[in-house]
């Protein structure tokens, strides 16, 4: 007969699995805190069911209120620390010592109160981040190369071959630009408007509203005008929405009648978004198919699935259809292995299709590990398996990878050199490189308007265009609640360049 702990202290031998599990559970009279760090844990793979078996009847001692209270506690810690749901590729030890601990201190929660509950998150955070700092590849971390690039970056707080001035101010979260002929250009806003700007004033009516689930990283992102525009009247759109309580992500084209635009047709849509790694860069290139960007949406091992549209880059004809000379046949996939590509821009003379990638913020204990790629048909680009230029026949390296959080966004090749837009780095990066045989070399990398690594005189940067006036534009995102709105936030800045 199997004999099953309940809140007094006793040891618990657990039959019928692989090997032993010794349980310590402590003293009803023990503080939570104390608690917690006396139990002891012995496990080997293969006893998983009845530890997690063990941990469940430890908290069937509590109350219906207690339960509540339990539930509600565990589905806070989850919310509050992302990491408490990442498992993926940890040993069985590891997860299920994971899995028991914060039973136990969440059932101290919710019947102590709920400044035991806080003590609780301390020391669950605690001990997660630690464990999963020192986890190894075999353990299911990224293998993590070095940086290929042999230059620092230079901070430059001042170009003195720059000049900055206001173009549009007073926008909501901007996203991406666009220019038209006729002196106009379309921005979108997260949450769900284009706005039209013609002659340099926006326009008070919105030229289209989206009806968008603008919840976190997600809204209305990318846009993209037909190349042949405007003989083929068309805009293309990527957005967030809901089905129920599923989030996703959709790629529209709509119909330009000069004043507004509405929906024309579905190029893709229930693309598996979420809060955050949404992707939703939009962009023709020198070859007229649409390339779209997707994020891995929360789920790291999504972006290996080539079956899987998330953590992806997808080609597409303009009119919804797939290409032909695809890598994958019937697919839109063109390359995979991305965590949350923000940036896409074609070399001038190479032709060759760069792309910027958000590295890890927290998974696996990592951050930072940005990244710049060269993009290659149906090139696999490492994530969640290699990070960094790890020289693996299997994974295509990056032309510039940042160990210390950037993370870049959106991209523009202008004068021979691409300029990308950084987030938490607050600054507009200048890379000048040159492709030697197949290879390409960076030769510096200047963070523009920056006066120190995180921080900048504009505050975050999301989306760098070239315009038809020879300017550089830079658009803010200091209102999407991760930066420090400046007054006239969020803006377009126009960059000239001195003769």
């Amino acid at each position: 007969m199997t004999v099953y702990p309940r809140r007094s202290s006793s040891f618990l031998l657990l039959p019928q699995v692989n090997v032993a599990a010794f349980i310590h559970l402590p003293s009803e009279r023990s503080s939570p805190v104390s608690q917690a760090l006396s139990l002891r844990i012995h496990a080997e793979e293969g006893c998983g069911d009845a530890i997690l078996r063990t941990a469940r009847l430890y908290t069937e001692e509590l109350s219906p209120r207690e339960f509540l209270l339990f539930f509600c506690i565990k589905r806070l810690l989850q919310i509050l620390c992302p990491a408490c749901k990442e498992e993926w590729g940890m040993s069985s030890e590891e997860v299920f010592q994971r899995r028991l601990m914060r039973h136990v201190l969440l059932k101290e929660a919710a019947t102590s109160g709920i400044h035991w509950f806080l003590i609780a998150i301390f020391v669950v955070f605690g001990s997660i981040r630690v464990s999963e700092a020192s986890l190894e590849s075999g353990a299911g971390g990224p293998v993590i190369g070095p940086a290929p690039q042999n230059v620092e970056d230079v901070l430059v707080a001042e170009p003195d071959d720059l000049v900055v001035e206001p173009f549009v101010e007073n926008l909501e979260i901007p996203w991406d630009l666009v220019f038209l002929p006729g002196d106009k250009a379309l921005v979108t806003e997260r949450p769900g408007r284009i706005r039209l700007i013609s002659g340099g004033r926006l326009a008070e009516k919105p030229y289209a509203v989206i009806d968008t689930a603008s919840i976190g990283e997600g809204g209305l992102m990318g846009l993209a005008v037909h190349p042949d525009y405007p003989g083929q009247p068309y805009l293309y759109i990527m957005y967030t929405y809901r089905i129920g309580t599923r989030v996703y992500n959709k790629v529209v084209r709509l119909r330009d009648d000069g004043s507004s635009a509405v929906e024309d047709r579905i190029i893709a849509e229930r693309i598996p978004g979420y809060r955050v790694h949404d992707g939703g860069r939009l962009a023709f290139g020198p070859d007229n198919m649409l390339y779209v960007c997707t994020g891995d949406a929360g789920q790291a091992t999504t972006a290996q699935n080539i079956q899987d549209l998330r953590g992806k880059i997808l080609r597409y004809a303009p009119d919804g259809s797939i290409p032909r000379d695809n890598p994958f046949p019937g697919s839109p996939v063109y390359a995979y292995g991305l965590r949350n590509p923000q940036g896409l821009a074609w070399h001038p003379q190479t032709g060759d299709l760069f792309c910027s990638d958000h590295g890890p913020s927290g998974e696996f204990g990592l951050f930072g590990n940005d990244s710049i790629n060269v993009i290659v048909k149906g090139g696999n680009y490492g994530w969640p398996l290699v990070l960094g230029d790890v020289d693996l026949e299997a994974y295509e390296d990056p032309v510039v990878f940042w160990p210390r959080a950037t993370p870049p966004a959106g991209m523009t090749f202008f004068g021979g050199k691409l300029y990308t837009a950084t987030l938490r780095g607050e600054s507009l990066i200048r890379i000048s490189l040159d492709k030697e045989d197949d290879d390409y070399e960076v030769r510096s990398i200047d963070r523009l308007f920056a006066t120190d690594w995180f921080r900048g005189t504009y505050g975050r940067i999301r989306q760098v265009t070239a315009g038809p006036d020879g300017s550089l534009y830079i658009l803010t995102s200091n209102r999407d609640g991760r930066g420090t709105p400046r007054k006239g936030d969020d803006k377009i800045l126009r960059i000239r360049f001195k003769r």
